[in-house]
């Protein structure tokens, strides 16, 4: 996606704008877990914690559709499908992989330290518990293991929205970073955030597709084309 065809502060406000979606009583109970553990306020080690769980559903599904892929090889339809959610789902780890860094960079940058939710061995124990989560759900019902994501990348995009908007001297804190200039042509931090908050909605958009939802995708000028649904069931 081309930066300079997307206005990230006009999407910004559509971010802060649009009312989150109307979450599950799981992803309800998720949320709460997150702010009795890390307080309600958005801090850079939230989003760090945040952005350490958001990669392991895309691996689960990854897992699960080349599991589809090897017991039922000669279902051509079902492989076609599951090689899709596969791809998508290695970019996604990718992309979220690039946030933890982001991430973590800033922090450094700021001489920030990881709070105690963040010390080992906590984090580990907190990931095996995604872990285990995320598999059994798309196990169960790879459709509501899609739309729990959304629900999950709808809540991390408002969460970016509203830290840049609690934050306002990232807009004069110019970037000079490699790991930034890999990720894209950005000036500032807000626009930093700004466009790692724009990626959630990309993956909260496609896993709105994915749960058969596509009613909820929220398109904007500049965004990728999304290609057919490969609705799961």
């Amino acid at each position: 996606m081309e930066q300079n065809l997307i206005d990230l502060k006009r999407e910004h406000q559509a971010s802060l704008s649009r009312p989150p979606y109307k979450y599950s009583l799981a992803a309800r109970f998720f949320f709460l877990s997150m702010d009795f553990v890390a307080g309600r306020k958005i801090t850079l080690s939230k989003i760090k914690l945040l952005e350490i769980l958001a990669s392991i559903p895309y691996r689960q599904w990854e897992i699960f559709s080349y599991g589809q892929m090897t017991r039922h090889y000669q279902n051509l339809a079902l492989n076609e499908r599951a090689r899709q959610i596969v791809n998508w789902s290695r970019e996604a780890q990718d992309n979220e992989y690039m946030h933890l860094l982001l991430v973590a960079d800033k922090m450094k940058a700021d001489k920030i330290s990881d709070a105690w939710y963040l010390i080992p061995p906590i984090p580990w124990l907190v990931v095996w518990g995604y872990v285990v989560f995320a598999r059994l759900l798309a196990t169960i019902s790879l459709q509501r293991a899609t739309l729990f994501n959304a629900e999950f990348e709808d809540h991390a995009e408002h969460s970016y929205a509203q830290f840049v908007a609690e934050q306002p001297e990232l807009e004069t804190q110019f970037v000079d970073s490699a790991i930034v200039s890999e990720y894209g042509k950005l000036k500032t931090w807000a626009d930093v955030f700004r466009r790692i908050g724009l990626d959630e909605r990309d993956h909260r958009n496609w896993s709105f597709m994915l749960s058969g939802k596509i009613e909820h995708v929220v398109r904007y000028e500049g965004m990728t084309e999304l290609d057919v649904p490969i609705y799961v069931d």
